[in-house]
């Protein structure tokens, strides 16, 4: 295959990881039930602690210096982006967890860019959101707070990650936050889950959760990266609302109103007309490690 063709696929590459993303997401929705919103979230930071932590052995025993309190502050904003993700996605459908969440890297790619064009993509978003608390009252008012929790974190991962990122090398500072992340939170989930949380097919559920929420779109847009614009990369992440409501509907049967369709379309439209219109200087973020972007992209997670 030509450098050419292998560029030109990537777009599609980019998609197939946000596709991944959310059916990871779906395939939790299923195993709530059985292990507890937090047993999702504890177990998924753990998995994806034991995927992560023998890249950054590598460049520990190198000499890879750790920042602790990065560290700390990366590990603390990813559990609980986590954490109210999880919890969210346990009493609203996907596709309207999704929607809000992405308000927080939207907010703060408009705070980046310092124009009135952000300004404006910004307000389409938030009558986007508007839409869905006014127009759609079977929505669980507290798991739209915990979306809007999830946002908040996002945008707060985003600046810890980004500081890790310039601090440590390669996936240390993710792989080390992550861990911290599932220090905070297995304790709680064996406190509020209890033996359910030993569930042998729910935890192997779990893993495949991390492998299809972490480890394989972080895969893939360390290549994608490589090879396409930055804001290329960031225009296509900003579709993930309308994936996910996609996810849900093909995976979960999550079927909405016609109103909350229309929210998730302005709020898909504006984030990408954000990112479009501010380029390289405001670049939302996924789930995966910030350090490749500038600014970063973030990944799990939020997912």
């Amino acid at each position: 295959m030509t450098s050419f063709s292998r560029t030109a696929g990537m777009p599609l590459l980019v998609l197939v990881g946000l596709a991944c993303q959310e059916a990871g997401a779906a395939v939790a929705v299923t195993i709530i039930p059985d292990i507890g919103a937090w047993g999702v979230i504890a177990s998924r930071l753990l998995f994806s602690a034991l995927v992560l932590l023998p890249f950054a052995v590598v460049s520990l025993r190198r000499g890879a210096r750790v920042h602790w309190w990065t560290v700390l502050a990366f590990g603390v904003s990813l559990a609980a982006m986590n954490a109210f993700f999880y919890l969210a996605l346990a009493r609203i459908p996907l596709g309207v967890t999704v929607t809000i969440e992405v308000m927080g890297p939207l907010v703060l790619s408009v705070v980046a860019s310092r124009s009135w064009r952000g300004v404006l993509w910004a307000v389409l978003a938030g009558t986007g959101v508007a839409l869905l608390g006014g127009g759609a009252q079977d929505l669980d008012p507290v798991g739209m707070l915990f979306a809007g929790g999830a946002a908040v974190m996002w945008a707060a991962y985003i600046l810890t990650a980004r500081a890790a990122g310039a601090s440590m090398p390669g996936v240390v500072g993710l792989a080390l936050a992550t861990a911290v992340g599932a220090l905070l939170t297995v304790p709680v989930a064996g406190v509020v889950v209890g033996e359910a949380l030993l569930n042998p097919a729910a935890l192997a559920l779990a893993f495949v959760v991390a492998v299809l929420s972490s480890a394989i779109p972080y895969g893939i847009e360390l290549s994608a990266l490589r090879r396409m614009k930055a804001e290329t990369f960031a225009i296509l992440l900003a579709l993930a609302p309308a994936i996910a409501a996609l996810a849900g509907l093909v995976l979960l049967d999550q079927r909405l109103t016609w109103v909350v369709v229309a929210s998730i379309a302005l709020v898909t439209a504006a984030g990408v007309g954000a990112v479009a219109s501010a380029g390289r200087s405001a670049v939302p973020a996924t789930e995966a490690p910030v350090e490749e972007l500038d600014p970063p992209s973030a990944a799990p997670g939020s997912q």
